[in-house]
């Protein structure tokens, strides 16, 4: 059965002013659904066909030969945990068993969620910056491209997308801008305490 696009978890333009649905027309509509239609061509009828997204990845994320189904499978898995590391409602801090565990880890909140933005800031490229739970500890990585931490045993919590298709649109190359307001406006802190809870 083919891959379909992922409905957006929330209205086109709920995420406004902050994220645009000018930006989602092109991101979600575009780039994420071209990754869709690319992973379904490459697959076609293969022993792939059939898997779910996890385990082509998996397959795949080591093989030179098969990169393309990786980088296109790996970027629907990216983009769809993406939409999701967004709310409306979004922003502020966690609370809960995830808010102790930042603490634990690096703190203080703000001291996690100013390495989270040096570190997305820095990504040079296009990429991903995810917060990850790696053996117990949380952690604060960068992937290259089309890379997922679950290839690396880790379990994502929340990410931000830096590619610049990500962003342009709205903040132009003001990148800094972009992550501050995903902290302070869009980041979906009960997605984030989920994913941590069922790790």
């Amino acid at each position: 059965m083919a891959f379909e696009l992922p409905p957006l978890p929330y209205a086109d333009n709920a995420l406004e002013p902050h994220y645009s649905a000018n930006t989602f027309s092109f991101h979600h509509a575009k780039h994420h659904n071209a990754y869709v239609v690319n992973l379904n061509n490459l697959i076609g009828d293969s022993d792939l066909a059939g898997k779910s997204l996890e385990d082509i990845i998996m397959a795949t994320a080591n093989d030179d030969s098969k990169a393309g189904v990786f980088n296109n499978a790996a970027q629907v898995w990216n983009h769809t945990f993406f939409w999701n590391s967004m709310s409306p409602n979004g922003g502020g801090r966690p609370g809960g068993a995830l808010a102790a565990k930042i603490d634990e880890d690096f703190g203080s909140f703000d001291a996690f969620a100013e390495k989270f933005k040096a570190s997305a800031t820095g990504r040079f490229g296009s990429g991903w910056t995810f917060l990850v739970l790696d053996g117990g500890t949380l952690k604060i990585v960068n992937t290259l491209n089309a890379g997922t931490p679950m290839t690396d045993g880790q379990t994502a919590l929340l990410t931000i997308d830096v590619w610049e298709h990500a962003y342009y649109l709205d903040y132009q190359n003001r990148r800094p801008d972009y992550i501050q307001t995903f902290l302070d406006k869009l980041a979906n802190w009960d997605f984030a305490s989920a994913n941590f809870e069922a790790a």
